[in-house]
């Protein structure tokens, strides 16, 4: 694991351990199956509908994976490198009796085979903390079973390029769309020193590609997938984008 990895993942550590306070509370958030939105449903609904097995790389909190087995998939296999959210996030499955399971480890080295999945569901903050997007799209395109497809919802690159003030949008003068990394405010999650990695939309589509998959839908959302503290910031009612999802597809004969 390389240094600036280690240190995400510490930061993650200490970050999730703040919030086993409040485990009562995203145990019942992650019973009502509200964090898979509804255009995530709606792109998912068919696939779904087969009861895939999924992989979650950077699985976080888990309530995503407690909602797509509520929603029909046979079984979700979480992974995450911070032990203190997997660990949490395979305690709410048992409590709930829902069928996932948790690995520790990094992406890309996810301790399984190949085709493992019929999907690979992932994003809501998971593309920042990758230092290599090729190697990520090719990692996402080797647990995939020919035919089968991986999902992302994420941040748009653009937000974060976005001020927070509640007057009207306005571009932070730190930032760059075009930037390699930043460090991650201490305000923001999971703070600690953390760095986050800038990949444009352009890149990550192009990393899918030349890792073998088919690009099916690629849609972009004016609403953030997350608002820290329930941000209502004028960057986020309606004219700019902060949420893209994108479908892909490994060909049946690959």
């Amino acid at each position: 694991m390389d240094e600036v990895t280690h240190a995400n993942r510490t930061a993650w550590n200490q970050a999730y351990a703040t919030l086993h306070q409040t485990y009562d509370e995203l145990l019942a958030e992650a019973a009502s199956g509200t964090s898979l939105l509804a255009s995530e449903r709606e792109l998912l609904r068919d696939i779904l509908a087969g009861g895939p097995t999924v992989v979650h790389p950077q699985s976080g909190n888990g309530k995503d994976d407690i909602a797509l087995v509520q929603a029909g998939a046979r079984e979700v296999i979480g992974v995450d490198y911070s032990e203190s959210a997997a660990r949490t996030a395979q305690q709410r499955a048992d409590d709930l009796g829902v069928a996932c399971r948790y690995l520790i480890a990094t992406v890309p080295g996810i301790p399984l085979p190949d085709h493992s999945a019929d999907l690979v569901y992932t994003g809501k903050g998971a593309l920042i903390w990758m230092p290599d997007i090729d190697a990520w799209a090719t990692e996402m395109a080797r647990l995939l079973r020919p035919g089968g497809h991986l999902f992302l919802h994420e941040g748009h690159p653009a937000t974060e390029l976005w001020t927070w003030d509640a007057d009207e949008p306005r571009i932070r003068p730190d930032r760059d769309y075009f930037g390699a990394s930043f460090i991650c405010d201490d305000f923001s999650f999971p703070a600690n020193g953390a760095v986050m990695f800038q990949w444009t939309l352009g890149r990550t589509v192009t990393a899918l590609i030349r890792a073998g998959l088919e690009i099916r839908h690629l849609a972009e959302y004016p609403e953030p997938f997350w608002r820290m503290g329930e941000v209502d910031a004028a960057a986020f009612r309606g004219r700019l984008p902060n949420a893209f999802a994108l479908l892909a597809r490994r060909p049946a004969t690959a």
